[in-house]
């Protein structure tokens, strides 16, 4: 019988204030793996699913396939959302298999909310089944993680927790559910009134900013770059507005691509792995780098180089929204702690300066990043059957500007990050934290979250093989997500730094493949091989038109020489530069 027919209860589980307190704060999905550790919040969700027949979007469940797929796609959903990502594991093995997601989170500043089955207070400190003392576990992968041991204190750890979650530089919060907490009922009395979180955010002060505005008009080789969490469109535009009126050359950061328009005048490229050495040149040269919301950490300054730590010899602004972050690595003369909507606001209505010292070095910064587009000078001897860069041009000519691009890690994902075209914000999906088997996971969940726009994965085929189960989840949800499979038979960034340091001795890297396009018909989509450039184009055009029509999920799988394995440099010419010949 429905528990809608039941007579109203004086009295509420921890499940049942849990998933009230979901929904006070607006969560309308949920990623995850069920368990019996949580049983009782399942079924409140059955509850309110019943309950809420006559409402237009009671919250789902997104059933995944393991919970590290689970705890990526709620890592996307709050990229793609500003909203913290929802994700509901088992003790354990769920809680461990989770830890990936918690991780990107943690180094790409995502919103994410993980809940944990927990064993029962009663057992607990005995190595029980499953058993894991979280806080010592992920104590240095989120933001905060506790545990609610009584159930009429579930809405103030929760709301808590969303509150952490956004505010400052946004970030993943833990809270463990022990069993017999979410059995325990509170009458209605003693449930207290909550509200909405609300995020906080630091802003710059005044003086700050017309500091920053004296700094930038004494300048003559300025740099802007962008990166980090917690922008949103309004900021970025703000911040577009501020590039144009100062006349500014902006550079984003490793795998922020899309917070400023690429086909944006102002725009230079991306500064990170296989950054442009004109690029790169242009900000060792600048005499001022402002800095608005990158950690400016390992990926972003080439190694510590680009800027030297702790003092640089560019001025540096650093613009950030957690204070701890400011003065971590580099001395900066200027430390800014603020959100990005409050910074790029305040940038946005400063005054036009005499930019006349800088401003035709924005053109030419642009002419190096359009001469950076240019086709790979390895295609052009034509002895590769399959042209890499034909495909990320195929890509730009037959997708809508605001489609979302998704990739997890490999050499595979050089192409894309050089030659795609992103913007605007949010268009781009993939993980700082170069955490493999992310790319599978992610664009099924902005499917789910945006099943109106073009979703576009790109897999290696090692990438693939760690999370490609989570097909089964995009046919299940009717997510009609393409996925491009670059499949060169090996682990690729392993193998080429073995050539590099140990060339010719390859060992651990060669991978034995399935037939992809036949693993994707498997699971209810279409699935094509590809192995010569001209062959691309219609593939993709009936990739999109099945995954549209069909709401199911279309595979291009992709076989190219093994020596492609950067678009600057083949394996081969690796090693043979490593052997010094």
């Amino acid at each position: 019988m429905s528990n809608s027919t039941h007579a109203p209860s004086s009295s509420r589980s921890g499940g049942q204030l849990i998933v009230d307190a979901l929904e006070l704060h607006g969560v309308n999905t949920i990623f995850g793996v069920p368990g019996e550790s949580y049983l009782p919040v399942l079924d409140a969700l059955h509850e309110h699913k019943v309950n809420s027949a006559n409402q237009t979007s009671p919250i789902r469940f997104i059933i995944n396939r393991q919970e590290g797929g689970a705890a990526f796609m709620a890592e996307a959903y709050g990229k793609l959302t500003g909203k913290p990502g929802i994700c509901f594991v088992t003790r354990g093995p769920g809680a461990t298999n989770a830890s990936i997601g918690i991780h990107t989170a943690f180094q790409d500043s995502t919103p994410l909310i993980l809940f944990i089955g927990q064993v029962g207070n009663d057992f607990v400190e005995r190595e029980a089944f499953q058993e894991i003392d979280y806080r010592r576990m992920y104590g240095q992968m989120a933001k905060w993680v506790a545990q609610i041991d009584r159930a009429d204190r579930v809405h103030e750890y929760v709301a808590r927790a969303f509150q952490v979650a956004t505010s400052g530089r946004p970030g993943p919060v833990v809270l463990a559910l022990p069993e017999d907490m979410l059995s325990q009922k509170v009458e209605l009395a003693r449930i207290p009134a909550m509200r909405h979180y609300q995020p906080v955010q630091a802003a710059p002060a005044s003086t700050q900013i017309a500091e920053l505005q004296t700094r930038l008009a004494s300048a003559k080789r300025p740099v802007v770059i962008l990166g980090g969490g917690g922008w949103t469109t309004e900021a970025c535009n703000q911040i577009r507005q501020f590039a144009q009126t100062q006349h500014l050359p902006v550079a984003c950061a490793f795998r922020f691509q899309d917070l400023f328009d690429n086909r944006h005048p102002n725009y230079i490229g991306d500064v990170g792995i296989g950054i442009n050495p004109k690029l790169a040149e242009r900000i060792r040269q600048a005499d001022l780098v402002i800095a608005i919301g990158p950690r400016l950490g390992e990926m972003t300054t080439g190694g510590y180089s680009l800027l030297e730590a702790p003092v640089p010899t560019q001025s540096l602004i650093h613009v950030h929204a957690d204070a701890l972050e400011l003065g971590r690595v580099y001395q900066a003369d200027m430390l800014i702690n603020s959100g990005m909507p409050q910074m790029a606001a305040a940038l946005a209505a400063l005054p036009a300066l005499d930019s006349g010292a800088w401003q035709a070095s924005v053109h030419q910064a642009r002419a190096d990043y359009e001469a950076n587009q240019a086709p790979s000078p390895i295609f052009r001897e034509g002895n590769h059957p399959l042209n890499l860069w034909q495909v990320v041009q195929e890509l730009i000519a037959q997708v809508p500007a605001d489609t979302i691009i998704t990739n997890g890690a490999g050499n595979h994902t050089t192409w894309a990050h050089r030659y795609y075209r992103y913007g605007p914000m949010r268009t781009q999906l993939a993980p700082t934290s170069g955490a493999m088997g992310y790319s599978i996971p992610s664009g099924v969940a902005a499917k789910i979250t945006h099943p109106e726009r073009t979703v576009i994965t790109i897999a290696g085929d090692g990438e693939f093989m760690m999370n490609g189960q989570e097909l089964a989840t995009a046919a299940q949800y009717g997510a009609g997500v393409v996925v491009l499979v670059f499949n060169n038979g090996m682990y690729g960034t392993i193998r080429m730094h073995q050539e590099r340091e140990f060339p010719t001795r390859q060992v651990g890297t060669e991978l034995h493949n399935p037939d992809f396009a036949a693993l994707a018909r498997a699971y209810g989509g279409s699935g094509e091989v590809v192995t010569r450039t001209e062959q691309f184009a219609p593939a993709l055009e009936r990739a999109l038109a099945f995954s549209r029509e069909k709401k199911l999920p279309a595979l291009i799988e992709l076989r190219y020489d093994v020596n492609l394995i950067t678009p600057g440099m083949t394996l081969e010419a690796i090693q043979q530069s490593a052997l010094g010949k």
